[in-house]
C-alpha cells in the first residue's frame, strides 16, 4: 500500500493512537506521523519508543502542515481540543476523531472547523482494557469495524481517502448516521460497561463476601466484568456523560427484562428461562459467526502455560 498521507497529527496518545502509528508505520501509509499529549510523561515516552517522529507541547504545534489530524481524547475535551487546532490547520485536510460517542463530538468540533477542512467523525469499534503510548499494537484493528458518520456536504473524496487508510490498517468501514450510531453503541458497548462496573461494585460493597475470595475464585463471567471494568475512567465518564439520552434508554430496558428474569426466578418458571437464555445464546454464536470472536472455551484469552 502506498502512502496516503504526508503527515499525521495525532492529538492524544493513548491506546487507539498508538496502535495506529504502529500499524501505519508497519504498512507505510504516512510520511510522518507527529503527536501531542498534555503529559510530559507520556510524550517522553511516545518520542523515546519511536511511536511518533516529533512530539509537541499544544495540539495547535502538532497539526501545523498536518494533511490528517487525529482527534484521541476523550468526548469531554474535544471542544477545547478543537477551539484551539482550529487557526492551526492546513487548508484540505483532513480532521477526524475516535470518539465513542458521534452526536456530542460533532456538535463541540464541528463549529470550530474552518472553511476548506474535512471534518469527518469516525470510530473504530476497537480496543482492549490498557491505555497509554505503550499499549498500542498494530494489529488492534484487524478485523474490526471502523464507523463512521459523515456530516452534512462532507467531502467525498477526503471520505474515501480516510476509509482507505483505516482498511490498509486492517479494519471494515460503514457508515451511520450520528445519532443511530450513539443508539448502537449504547446497546452493544456502553449499557453493557455500565454493567460491568456495577457487578465489580456490587461485589466491592458486598461485606458478606471478603476481596481475598472475589480475587481468588472468579470465575470466567465475573473475570470478563473485570477485565471491561478496568477500561479508562475518565473516557467512560464522557461517554455516559454525552450519550445520556441513549444509556438511559437501554439502561430502562435492561432493568424492564431483569425484573421479568427476577420474577422467572422467583417463579420456579424454569421453561421461561430456558427459552429466554436459548434465544440469548443465538447472539453469541452470530458474534462467533461473523468473525469478531472466538468460540475458543477461553474466550480468546489463550490457554495457560502447562508446566514442563
Amino acid at each position: 500500500m502506498s502512502q496516503l498521507y504526508q503527515r499525521v497529527a495525532l492529538i492524544g496518545l493513548g491506546l487507539i493512537a498508538s496502535s495506529m502509528a504502529h500499524a501505519m508505520r508497519e504498512k507505510g501509509l504516512a510520511g510522518e506521523i507527529v503527536g501531542h499529549a498534555r503529559s510530559a510523561e507520556t510524550r517522553d515516552t511516545a518520542l523515546e519508543i519511536g511511536l511518533v517522529d516529533a512530539v509537541y507541547e499544544t495540539a495547535a504545534e502538532a497539526v501545523a502542515g498536518a494533511d490528517l489530524v487525529v482527534l484521541c481524547v476523550p468526548v469531554g475535551a474535544m471542544d477545547k481540543i478543537a477551539e484551539e487546532i482550529a487557526t492551526h490547520l492546513a487548508p484540505g485536510a483532513t480532521v477526524t476523531d475516535v470518539g465513542s460517542v458521534k452526536r456530542a463530538v460533532i456538535d463541540a468540533v464541528g463549529p470550530h472547523m474552518p472553511d476548506g477542512v474535512h471534518f469527518i467523525p469516525g470510530h473504530p469499534l476497537a480496543g482492549t482494557e490498557q491505555s497509554g503510548p505503550r499499549s498500542g499494537f498494530a494489529t488492534l484493528f484487524a478485523n474490526r469495524w471502523w464507523l463512521f458518520t459523515p456530516i452534512e456536504d462532507t467531502d467525498s473524496e477526503a471520505l474515501t481517502r480516510l476509509k482507505t487508510l483505516v482498511e490498509a490498517m486492517g479494519a471494515n468501514t460503514d457508515e451511520m448516521a450520528p445519532d443511530h450510531h450513539d443508539l448502537v453503541l449504547s446497546v452493544v458497548s456502553h449499557t453493557p460497561h455500565l454493567i460491568a462496573y456495577t457487578m465489580v461494585g456490587v461485589a466491592d460493597h458486598l461485606r458478606r463476601v471478603t476481596h481475598e475470595e472475589v480475587i481468588k475464585y472468579s470465575a470466567t463471567g465475573f473475570r470478563d466484568f473485570t477485565r471491561i471494568a478496568a477500561s479508562d475512567p475518565t473516557m467512560w465518564r464522557d461517554v455516559f456523560l454525552t450519550n445520556k439520552e441513549a444509556t438511559l434508554d437501554i439502561l430502562g430496558r435492561f432493568t424492564e427484562e431483569l425484573f421479568m428474569l427476577q420474577r422467572a426466578i422467583r417463579m420456579g418458571d424454569g421453561d421461561m428461562l430456558h427459552d429466554y437464555f436459548t434465544r440469548t445464546r443465538a447472539i453469541r454464536r452470530g458474534i462467533i459467526e461473523a468473525g469478531q470472536d472466538t468460540d475458543a472455551p477461553d474466550f480468546g484469552r489463550g490457554a495457560p502455560k502447562k508446566d514442563a
